[in-house]
């Protein structure tokens, strides 16, 4: 087991990432903004993170009060892993620093990105003032179902199926809609392909996807 580095300073910035700027401690805070998961959840979302790396990191943001875990009630009685109230509002951070790379002038070079780091992804780039297309609508990727709520502005995001959903955009995958949210894969063509499939309308689907354009790059 590695030992825990510290900046050693009185600065809250430097406090702040001796508590969460290991490497995969903000990426697990990621995958937990959804809501709980069990390890083997944790394990798919971060699949370049080794176990034994993956419990480390746990066991520290246990400590520092950021995650907990606790024992699901039967049937289930499965372990998970959840933010602590404190730890949960690191998501205005997370999502403000995926805003600032998303500006980058230079692209990443990995584009590999999971289902729920495409949903949070929504977050950062949310317009609210273009936010005339309220509902709520059901997003399915992999199979995965979210619910993205618009509404007054806001936009509320979680697990889970939408009853009546204004309309649906179901993904082959985080990386098909990744696409057709850059601009790089056309709505159409997306759909002639198969990579993604729409009900309850097209004209729907474009006023949802308009809610979230594309930064501008930095200037390099």
């Amino acid at each position: 087991m590695g030992t825990k580095r510290s900046y050693g300073e009185a600065c809250r910035f430097a406090f702040a990432l001796d508590l969460v700027g290991e490497r995969w401690a903000l990426l697990i805070v990621r995958e937990l903004l959804l809501g709980p998961k069990r390890f083997t959840d944790l394990r798919q979302g971060l699949p370049h993170a080794s176990p034994n790396m993956l419990s480390e990191r746990l066991r520290e943001l246990e400590a520092a009060g950021v995650v907990a875990k606790r024992r699901l009630p039967p049937p289930a009685a499965v372990q998970v892993y959840e933010l602590t109230e404190w730890g949960a509002e690191l998501e205005p951070v997370v999502t403000q620093l995926g805003a600032w790379a998303a500006r980058s002038p230079n692209p990443p070079e990995h584009r590999e990105i999971n289902a729920d780091s495409i949903v949070l992804a929504l977050r950062s780039l949310f317009d609210p003032g273009k936010a005339t297309a309220e509902g709520d609508y059901q997003l399915r990727i992999a199979g995965r179902p979210y619910r993205v709520g618009v509404a007054a502005g806001e936009l509320e995001l979680e697990r889970g199926a939408v009853a009546e959903p204004t309309a649906t955009i179901a993904a082959s995958d985080a990386g098909a809609l990744a696409a057709v949210l850059s601009g790089e894969l056309p709505l159409d063509e997306a759909i002639g392909s198969g990579a993604v499939e729409v009900e309850g309308g097209k004209r729907a689907a474009r006023r949802f996807l308009a809610l979230f354009p594309m930064p501008e790059p930095n200037p390099a």
